[in-house]
Order: structure tokens, then C-alpha cells, then sequence
């Protein structure tokens, strides 16, 4: 172990491997196969830190939920390459939802064998998630609860991401059309954000006429 001016703590190969409960042998498999991000070397001494034994700490909990060395690797290129969530959420801007720190295990756990690298890189490309550090993030505990739900009721958790897009671009509009209205009266972006729980209950109420219009018809 190296204890730098920062203390951050660095491990060598075979203490990093025993501290994850795994073999150094494992380990180079696990490096040669991508699944943890490159050491940082010094000469030829290679120094592994907090980062890859979170990763590795991670990869053994996701085995143990039956998901494929394969599907771990494309879900680690996925997450290495995921927006910060800093650049999702920007930085001081007024938002209304509460985002929910998760680690991949956890993430797994709310969506079991519907967590697939697919599902991950379409939710990373909606921004429903982002990363902060070793952590992911998702935007909204709302829309988390939400989707989790509906995907316990059998619904397909690809199907859900799909129709959460088509319901962005909607949304996108009646953001517009209601920023246009206030604004066009010589309204302020303050004037927007203090008038905005009026927007939202146009657009629920409207909503729920809408489902009762639906319901009877199917009735």
C-alpha cells in the first residue's frame, strides 16, 4: 500500500486481490477482459486504488445475481462512458425531483434480470442516469419508483424507457408552450418558476380527462 500527500490509499495487485475476496489470477483476467479500469503505474509497479476495488466488489455482487461476465463488461463500457450527473441536472438549476444515489448492485436489485446493458445504455441515453464517481445516479426518484412499478406489473422494462421517450418529447412541448405563454406577457424566467405547479396541474388534470376518455371507450 502507498499513502500519498492526499491519502488516498493505493494497493498493490495481490493486496487489492485479497481485499476483494478474489485471486490475483482472477484479477488479470478481469483487467486483460476490461472490466476495471487500467492501474496507474509507477515504473513497473502498477497501483490499483478505492475505484477498482468498488469495481471489483461490484462485478462479484452481480455474479452472484446471475448476471454474465459479458454482460458485466458491456455494462462497465457503458457506465465508463455515462454522463456525469452534473452535466444532466446542471449545476444550481431549479428542479422539483429528489435524485437517488444507487450502486450497480442496487440498480440491479430494482430491476433484476431486466438490468441488462441494453436497459442500462438506453437509460444512460434518456438521462434517467448518470454517474458521480463509482456511484449512478437517477435524476428522479419519482420516475424511479414509477418505472419499478410498472415493471412489477409485467411490463417489459425496454417497453417502459420507450414510452418514458416518446412522453419526453411531449413534455418538451408543453414546456415550451407554457414558457411561451407566461414570457410572451412580458413575463420573467422567475415569473416561469413560481407559476410552473399551475402548468402542472393543467397538464394533470387534462391528463386525467384524458384516461377517463380512454377508459370509456374500452369499456
Amino acid at each position: 500500500m502507498a499513502e500519498k500527500a492526499d491519502q488516498k490509499r493505493e494497493y498493490r495487485m495481490e493486496e487489492l486481490a485479497e481485499r476483494a475476496g478474489i485471486t490475483v489470477r482472477t484479477l488479470r483476467f478481469y483487467r486483460e477482459r476490461k472490466l476495471i479500469p487500467p492501474p496507474r503505474r509507477e515504473g513497473r509497479i502498477a497501483w490499483y486504488d478505492e475505484t477498482h476495488l468498488a469495481r471489483l466488489r461490484t462485478i462479484s455482487a452481480l455474479l452472484e445475481r446471475g448476471h454474465t461476465l459479458n454482460g458485466i463488461a458491456e455494462l462497465a463500457e457503458a457506465f465508463d462512458h455515462g454522463r456525469n450527473v452534473g452535466e444532466l441536472l446542471g449545476l444550481g438549476a431549479p428542479t422539483e425531483e429528489t435524485p437517488v444515489r444507487l450502486t450497480p448492485e442496487a440498480l440491479a436489485d430494482y430491476f433484476g434480470d431486466q438490468a441488462t446493458p441494453e436497459n442500462f445504455a438506453a437509460s444512460l441515453e434518456l438521462g434517467y442516469l448518470g454517474t458521480d464517481g463509482s456511484e449512478i445516479v437517477h435524476i428522479s426518484r419519482r420516475l424511479l419508483d414509477v418505472t419499478a412499478a410498472l415493471v412489477r406489473e409485467g411490463i417489459p422494462l425496454a417497453d417502459v424507457l420507450d414510452a418514458g421517450r416518446r412522453v419526453r418529447a411531449h413534455t418538451e412541448s408543453l414546456a415550451d408552450l407554457f414558457a411561451d405563454l407566461v414570457l410572451a406577457q412580458g413575463g420573467t424566467p422567475e415569473d416561469l418558476q413560481r407559476l410552473r405547479p399551475l402548468a402542472k396541474s393543467v397538464v394533470e388534470a387534462e391528463l386525467s380527462m384524458a384516461m377517463d376518455r380512454r377508459l370509456q371507450q374500452g369499456s
